[in-house]
């Protein structure tokens, strides 16, 4: 928020200069980004009229002017298309200084001589570019200094302010804040009401009542649209960063910039039959005033006739109703538009304006009527004309509740007690409604400010006016108790430490994703879209954490990374008939070389059993039995896929990216991925001490043939049903396929241990156990020894 330093004063003029200004400002919150003066350094320019234009001579494009500057007339050769008899510009006389130290001296061009320099905006650090000379009211006195005229002792504050302080976007809302900073009454500028001269109304109809609570309208007859803007109108706008367009969009813009209600004017003719406010129906498009045509989404809130829509509201007007040099009768609007129904639809079609950026904070709600007050006194000062009746069509208004402040808790969070005349004038001064309780006080924000609900928001306002400087500092104490750490749960950080021991890097991504990414990784769950979106991209809540890791890869693997493992947790967020839930996950990508490059490795890629085993790692101390089990998903490689169990508890899932998927992010090498939840990862058996046999072990080592599609696992889990309590450590060693071997068969190796704990084994009981779990593996799996 751009404003001039001489505009606030008009409002409220505290005894400070201005850099005591900036920083009362900022130490309240409303941070000062820069100060800078609305012209350039220069002396010696006055007012004159040019009285006389010839052809220059010898140059076709100079002219030699005869300027009046008050007190003799002057010869100025000139070179700018718009110098003409009878205008007013300024005039750099001889000696005058120019902004860059740019001194005025006689000169002599193409043999005629000038005695000075007749100024454009540019040259006096009024614009950054401008195409001729300044031209000044017909009424600007001669010979009087411009900066005296233009009152160019003035500077412009830039403010940089929080989303929540949308009243701060007017110079009425930030001289309300200067005033109780400083100590002094805000009086409000009258604004005097316009009396109808005619009859005249168009017809309002609000179908959006919720999007559009009040709806103010009026008609305005017989203007004058081609009346320049008056210089004080000018140059409030240019201070403020905006350019004169014509009188009637140059008053929408004040009336935006002095009180913070965005306006619109229609031309009346081209509206057809009444206004109404209502939602978008599909296929409708809208012609902008930038001159873009949009395709409306349904559903969005329109300004419309009987024929077409004629503004989307909030953002900008369209081009077919808008106001030219031709317009004689006008509807000037003002509107409350709810801000959590208008948040993001600019956006969502690329837009921002200054409408937008003012209506999806909040803009005071009780403003409406008095901006179309405004606005029609100064439309009939500059364009003449006469006004209609003001139309108004209201809603349900924001409730404003009453917030109980307590007196012990100011002391108790600002660390000091405040006066009951501190509390009630601050809060009187930033415009609430104040009354005593026991104990405290009921305080009812104003319509203005949509940030304060609680009582916390009251004690902000305390701080912040009262001054953060000057609360005192005083050291927290506390009684700390130090919190059991049952050994059965882990805490993430050592998780996320394992990871890390392992080469893992930790990721933090967005919880919002692409919904083209959501689509190809979700298997069909539905996610949350948001209703007020970052960007496109970014518009669905995950219900996954892989998505964010195959785009930090993708990113990644785009800069000739060669070993990429990422891992995150997070959580994600899934639709359930309970609402919301938000499920803390942990999720881990792997790919590239299987170690770092270096003179001793061949650099093999990894594999799912690399990503396997670092699962394992983490799981193995996890209480309960961890199993995999072949799985199937969209997403996923078939037949390099698992589901993850602890017990019969279904608790993620591991496997390779589908290759389909994997050429259309390009990926060159394969992306293996898991994905768990991290309460079932948390519980972790507790340590026990068990006695170490003083007997020796006995190994015996089977190849057996199997079904090819046989799991392993299935394998394994019947050999320890059926070797014995001997059975000690029993290890898969090989699996084979190929030459020798059934293409329908496979063979797997185990290595089976067996010890005693009070004696040695003999021979006759560790053959009765192998020949045990040879003939159950025989009758359950069809499984044969391998010859």
């Amino acid at each position: 928020m751009k404003f001039s330093e001489q505009w606030l004063r008009e409002w409220v003029n505290p005894a400070v200069d201005t850099e005591q200004l900036a920083a009362q400002l900022t130490m309240a919150g409303l941070e000062v980004d820069a100060i800078d003066p609305v012209a350039g350094e220069f002396t010696g320019v006055v007012v004159a009229e040019i009285v006389a234009v010839e052809p220059h001579p010898d140059a076709e494009k100079l002219q030699v002017c005869r300027v009046n500057n008050g007190v003799d007339e002057v010869q100025i050769v000139c070179g700018a298309a718009n110098a003409r008899v009878g205008i007013k510009v300024p005039l750099a006389s001889l000696g005058a200084v120019l902004p860059g130290n740019f001194k005025i001296k006689k000169a002599k061009l193409r043999g005629v001589e000038s005695f000075g320099m007749l100024c454009a905006e540019e040259e006096l650090g009024l614009a950054e570019k401008s195409d001729g000379l300044m031209e000044l009211p017909l009424d600007a006195p001669l010979g009087q200094d411009i900066r005296t005229y233009l009152n160019l002792d003035d500077s412009v504050i830039e403010l940089g302010l929080t989303p929540n302080r949308a009243d701060c976007l007017s110079v009425r809302g930030i001289a309300r804040e200067a005033a109780v900073l400083s100590e002094l009454a805000f009086i409000e500028t009258p604004v005097v009401d316009v009396a109808s001269t005619i009859e005249d109304v168009l017809a309002i109809n609000v179908v959006a009542a919720d999007d559009c609570p009040r709806y103010v309208g009026r008609v305005i007859r017989n203007v004058d649209v081609s009346k320049p803007s008056p210089l004080w109108l000018q140059e409030k706008l240019r201070r403020c960063g905006l350019r004169s367009i014509d009188a009637v969009v140059d008053v929408s813009n004040f009336v935006l910039l002095e009180l913070g209600q965005p306006m619109h004017a229609f031309d009346l003719d081209k509206i057809q039959g009444g206004v109404a406010v209502r939602h978008a129906e599909a296929g409708e498009a809208i012609t902008l005033l930038d001159g873009q045509t949009l395709a409306v989404r349904e559903g969005a809130l329109l300004i419309a006739d009987e024929q077409q829509p004629l503004a989307l509201a909030g953002i900008m007007g369209g081009e077919p109703s808008s106001v030219t040099s031709g317009t004689q009768h006008l509807f000037l609007e003002a509107a409350f538009f709810a801000p959590d129904k208008i948040a993001g639809r600019a956006r969502s079609y690329g837009l921002h304006t200054d409408s937008s950026h003012r209506f999806e904070r909040g803009v005071d709600f009780e403003l409406p009527a008095r901006a179309i007050q405004r606005a029609t006194g100064l439309i009939l000062e500059i364009c003449g004309g006469e006004a209609g009746p003001v139309s108004c069509v209201e809603g349900q208004m924001p409730a404003r509740e009453p917030i109980v402040l307590r007196e012990k808790r100011i002391e108790k969070i600002l660390g000091m007690a405040l006066t009951t005349q501190d509390v009630e004038s601050i809060l009187r001064g930033l415009g609430m409604t104040v009354d005593a309780i026991d104990g405290g006080w009921t305080v009812t924000a104003p319509s203005w400010r949509f940030d304060i609900s609680i009582e916390v928001d009251l004690l902000e306002e305390l701080a912040r006016v009262y001054g953060y400087n000057r609360l005192p500092v005083t050291p927290i104490h506390d009684t700390l108790t130090i919190r059991p750490a049952p050994e059965s749960l882990r805490g993430m950080s050592q998780v996320r430490q394992q990871l890390v021991a392992r080469g893992y890097q930790e990721a933090i991504t967005y919880s919002f994703i692409d919904p083209a990414m959501h689509q190809a990784m979700s298997e069909g769950e539905a996610g949350v879209e948001l209703l007020n979106p970052i960007s496109a991209d970014m518009s669905i809540m995950r219900t996954s954490l892989l998505p964010g890791l195959i785009k930090t890869a993708m990113h990644n693997a785009k800069r000739q990374q060669p070993r990429i493992r990422l891992f995150e947790s997070g959580l994600r967020f899934l639709k359930s008939d309970d609402g919301l839930k938000q499920i803390p996950t942990l999720a881990a990508l792997l790919m590239g070389r299987r170690e770092p490059e270096s003179w001793s490795e061949a650099g093999e890629l990894v594999d799912f059993y690399d990503l396997k085993a670092d699962l394992e790692s983490l799981l193995s101390v996890t209480a309960g039995k961890i199993s995999f089990k072949a799985a199937k998903y969209a997403a996923m490689h078939p037949g390099q896929t698992a589901d993850v169990y602890c017990d019969e508890l279904h608790i993620g899932r591991i496997g390779a990216l589908h290759p389909s998927l994997q050429a259309s992010w390009d990926f060159v090498n394969p992306v293996y991925l898991f994905e768990l939840d991290q309460e079932p990862l948390l519980q972790r058996n507790v340590p026990e001490f068990a006695e170490l046999s003083r007997f020796p072990e006995v190994r015996r080592d089977l190849a057996l043939i199997v079904d090819r599609q046989l799991a392993a696992a299935e394998v394994l889990a019947a050999v320890k049903t059926s070797a014995g309590d001997y059975l000690s450590d029993l290890k898969l060693f090989d699996v084979y396929q190929g030459k020798g071997i059934d293409p329908e068969r496979k063979s797997l190796a185990l290595g089976l241990t067996f010890r005693h704990s009070s004696r040695t084994l003999n021979e006759e009981e560790v053959s009765q156990s192998v020949d045990a779990v040879v003939q159950t593996l025989k009758e359950v799996f069809g499984a044969s020894l391998r010859n």
